[in-house]
């Protein structure tokens, strides 16, 4: 497979994943009756963030990929956490577990940092790429647990 049909294939399954995800729990969120926090962005916003963060992620992984870095463990880590991210919203929205939702982003944030240590090691711009998937992932955090406790 050519340099450009990887990197393709790399952005178009995290976005795919996600848009999958975003249309399963549109009918069940309720973000904007929700009691916010302090800082809480527009929910016009996520969708934008979230495209911008799986196409950052896809170029990351495509970059290993292309370099041949790539292997199992790499696989692993990084389908891993898009499975364990495809999961939270579903816990959040659908099933409105919002503490248990707080708890899950936590392992993904681990789980992020895993792979941001695994990626850097082979390609030091492939980790660093998901430097803002991660911050994000810390901002997410805490507006689930502020929601959470807003609205008990």
């Amino acid at each position: 497979m050519d340099k450009f049909k990887v990197y393709v294939k790399s952005i178009l399954i995290p976005v795919i994943v996600g848009g999958i995800v975003g249309v399963i729990v549109s009918r069940f969120i309720d973000y904007q009756e929700l009691i916010k926090p302090f800082l809480a962005p527009p929910a016009a916003l996520f969708p934008i963030v979230w495209t911008i963060l799986y196409i950052l992620m896809g170029v990351s992984y495509g970059i290993l990929k292309n370099a041949g870095l790539a292997d199992e463990n790499v696989d692993l880590i990084y389908y891993l956490q898009l499975g364990v991210n495809a999961l939270w919203s579903i816990f959040f929205f659908v099933f409105d577990w919002k503490l248990f939702s707080f708890f899950w982003i936590l392992l993904l944030i681990l789980l992020a940092i895993a792979m941001i240590i695994r990626f850097e090691c082979r390609n030091r711009l492939s980790g660093l790429l998901q430097i803002p998937y991660l911050l994000w992932l810390v901002f997410a955090a805490y507006l689930n647990l502020s929601i959470y406790l807003l609205n008990r």
